[in-house]
C-alpha cells in the first residue's frame, strides 16, 4: 500500500523554536571574536543536533551549501526524527555571521519549514531583489516600478504621508542608485550591512520602525523571509538578480529568464509555512541572548504560523551550567536544553 502523505496538524514552529534557541546560544558564546567561522560553526552543530529530535520528515532546501562544502545542514541532507509529516526545510544558523563576529546587532538564528515540494529551489540564483511590506500594503507593491512609485503606493495604503515611511536597505555599492531614488521620494532609510531576514521581518511586522525592505540580498534569505512574510499574510516580491560573473553564466546557460517576477506563492505554495527566530546579538526587534550568573541563559524568540496567523513572541529562561562547552562539545547539553 503507498504511503499516506501527512500533513502538520500542529503549531510545528513551537518545536522549530527550541532549534533556533540551540543555536543562538551556542553562536552567541562566540560574540565580538572577530571569527565568522567559528561562530557560524558552533550554531551548525546545535542546530543540527535539536533539529533531528522533532518530529519530521524533513529535506534541507536552503542550508549551509553543498555537500561538499558544508558537512552538516548541506543542500538535500534529511533532518528530524524521521516520525511526522514530510517537510521542506530552510535555515540560516546565523544570518549576519559578521554581526556576530563584531558584535554588532540583528544577528539571529532562522529556520523555516513548510510541506514537501512547497519551498521554491534557488539552485544557481545567489542574489535576488525584493520588496517586503505589511498585510495593508501588500496588493499595491510592483517591484517592476519605481521606487517613488512603490513608495508613493505604500504610504496612501497605509494612511501615511511618504516622508514617514522607513526602508530597510543593505548598506551596500550595489545600492547607491536605489539609496538615491528613496532620498529623492522624500522616505527615511535604514541602513544596515547584513540581515536581510530580519528587515523583511520588520517590514511584514506593523510598528516595528520599519515599513518597506528594499533592495537585493541573498536568494536563499529570500524563501526563508517568504516563509516569514507569508505566515504573517504580508506582501513580498522578488526578482532573481545575479552579482556574480558565474551566476550571470550559469543562469543565462539555463535560459533562466530573469524578468520573472517571483510572488510569495511562488516561493512558499503550501497553505502552511512555520517560522522561528532567534535573537542572537542584540537587536531593535530581537533582544539577543543575555548570560547571567542568577538566571541562567535568556533568549527571545519570534514565532509564526501562516495557517492560524499566530505570532508568539517568546521569553526563554534556559538554566544552562556557566561552564557549557558550546559547539560541537556542546551538542548533548544543546539537547537536553531543547527537551526541557
Amino acid at each position: 500500500m503507498e504511503k499516506q502523505q501527512r500533513t502538520p496538524d500542529r503549531n510545528l514552529a513551537m518545536e522549530l523554536v527550541r532549534v533556533t534557541e540551540a543555536a543562538a546560544i551556542s553562536a552567541a558564546r562566540y560574540m565580538g571574536t572577530g571569527n565568522k567561522e567559528i561562530g557560524d560553526q558552533a550554531a551548525v552543530d546545535a542546530m543540527r543536533a535539536v533539529l533531528d529530535t522533532v518530529d519530521i520528515e524533513g529535506t534541507v532546501i536552503i542550508g549551509e551549501g553543498e555537500k561538499d562544502e558544508a558537512p552538516m545542514l548541506f543542500n538535500g541532507e534529511k533532518v528530524g526524527n524521521g516520525h511526522g509529516p514530510a517537510m521542506d526545510i530552510a535555515v540560516d544558523p546565523v544570518e549576519g555571521t559578521r554581526l556576530l563576529a563584531n558584535g554588532t546587532p540583528n544577528s539571529i538564528a532562522v529556520i523555516a519549514a513548510s510541506a514537501k515540494g512547497s519551498m521554491w529551489v534557488p539552485e544557481d540564483s545567489l542574489y535576488m531583489q525584493k520588496i517586503v511590506v505589511e498585510e495593508r500594503a501588500k496588493e499595491v507593491i510592483d517591484i517592476n516600478a519605481s521606487p517613488a512609485k512603490n513608495l508613493s503606493q505604500i504610504a496612501k495604503s497605509l494612511d501615511r504621508n511618504v516622508s514617514e515611511l522607513t526602508v530597510f536597505v543593505l548598506d551596500k555599492p550595489r545600492h547607491q542608485n536605489l539609496i538615491k531614488e528613496i532620498r529623492e521620494a522624500g522616505a527615511r532609510i535604514t541602513l544596515h550591512t547584513d540581515g536581510d531576514v530580519m528587515g523583511a521581518l520588520m517590514a511584514a511586522i506593523p510598528g516595528t520602525g520599519v515599513d518597506v525592505l528594499m533592495g537585493t540580498g541573498g536568494t536563499p534569505e529570500g524563501v526563508i523571509a517568504a516563509a516569514a512574510v507569508k505566515a504573517l499574510r504580508g506582501g513580498m516580491q522578488g526578482k532573481r538578480d545575479p552579482q556574480l560573473d558565474y551566476e550571470k553564466e550559469e543562469l543565462a546557460k539555463k535560459g533562466v529568464d530573469l524578468a520573472q517576477v517571483l510572488h510569495i506563492d511562488d516561493l512558499i505554495r503550501a497553505d502552511d509555512a512555520f517560522f522561528a527566530a532567534t535573537g542572537i546579538t542584540e537587536g531593535s526587534f530581537l533582544k539577543g541572548v543575555h548570560f547571567d550568573k542568577i538566571k541562567g541563559v535568556t533568549t527571545h524568540s519570534i514565532v509564526i504560523r501562516a495557517l492560524s496567523g499566530s505570532i508568539r513572541l517568546i521569553e526563554g529562561s534556559h538554566a544552562l551550567k556557566r561552564n557549557l562547552e558550546f559547539g560541537a562539545k556542546g551538542l548533548q547539553q544543546a539537547v537536553k536544553m531543547a527537551s526541557m
